[in-house]
């Protein structure tokens, strides 16, 4: 989770709802009530400063603060001194305005929380966070087939030398060893099938890599199993090159698991792609010199 516990994780998690159509939002009371704020009308302060800074940033207010009003009952004082404090007279009841908020607004109302308070910069690492996170999943939804390969393969690139640093931590030495270890990532992920049965089965000649034709999917499924048993590993500790392959087999084979519950296709079902990914990025860098010839870079004279 990086700088931010799972504790303070959770705490934000716990109050985000999930509209029928899968949408997310945060209820401001709830929030108020979170970020440590005693009273309403100085959380609507921040509230006001954060409707202001999203219709600055050319935002639809209507879109990230949905102003809803509920029906409360109100304590009223004891009849009695016998009367237990906190008494609620059911007749009386109050009309209070709260908001549904985005996650941007959440982002946005911490951003102009009190600094001094801790749960505040909590709140901004975990709407930060989640916001780049969607920022990230937007862009990369409207990417095409080929665009979302290259993406998903260059970060299994970086994942994997964090993979083959957490496994040499684990006592993994030797070039035999590390081959093992990620044979049973490939096993438990594709139903016992290693690098050389994938190979075959994808038709490949013998310098091609199997990574380079995967599509989207298939790359993604890889990555989750690779970036899990990185964590894995280093969050147990685990140690020995023997408890480290099973590990990751266990890993692959948990990826499959869920692959299954969902209804997906299984990885080596999935269709390979008629290019590879390194003549896809060689394709792409030359329209991009293409292009700058086209139209050359026009400088002040």
């Amino acid at each position: 989770m990086g700088e931010l516990k799972a504790k303070e994780y959770n705490k934000f998690e716990g109050i985000k709802h999930i509209r029928d159509d899968g949408g997310e939002y945060w209820l401001a009371r709830e929030l108020c009530v979170t970020l440590d704020y005693t009273e309403w009308r100085n959380f609507s302060k921040v509230i006001d400063k954060a409707r202001l800074a999203c219709q600055n940033s050319g935002f639809d207010l209507d879109d990230h603060f949905v102003e809803v009003s509920k029906l409360v009952e109100m304590p009223s004082k004891p009849r009695t001194n016998k009367e237990k404090i906190g008494f609620v007279d059911l007749n009386k009841t109050k009309n209070i305005i709260d908001y549904e908020l985005s996650r941007y607004a959440c982002y946005l109302i911490v951003q102009n929380g009190d600094p001094r308070k801790e749960v505040i910069a909590h709140g901004q690492t975990y709407f930060a966070i989640q916001t780049r996170r969607q920022e990230v999943a937007d862009y990369f939804n409207q990417l095409d087939e080929d665009n979302k390969r290259l993406v998903v393969r260059g970060n299994i690139k970086q994942w994997n030398k964090m993979l083959a640093e957490a496994a040499r931590n684990a006592g993994l030495i030797t070039n035999e060893e590390y081959a093992v270890f990620q044979n049973a990532g490939y096993k438990g992920l594709y139903g016992g099938l290693d690098v050389e049965d994938i190979h075959t089965r994808k038709n490949l000649n013998k310098n091609e890599k199997i990574l380079d034709f995967m599509g989207s999917e298939e790359l993604a499924a890889n990555l989750f199993r690779i970036t899990q048993t990185e964590s894995k590993l280093k969050r147990e500790s685990i140690q020995g090159s023997r408890a480290a392959i099973a590990t990751h087999y266990m890993v692959g084979n948990k990826v499959r698991q869920t692959i299954k519950d969902l209804g997906g296709t299984m990885p080596e079902d999935l269709p390979t792609p008629e290019k590879s990914i390194s003549q896809v990025e060689r394709e792409q860098i030359a329209e991009l010199k293409r292009k700058a010839k086209k139209n050359p870079l026009m400088l002040d004279e």
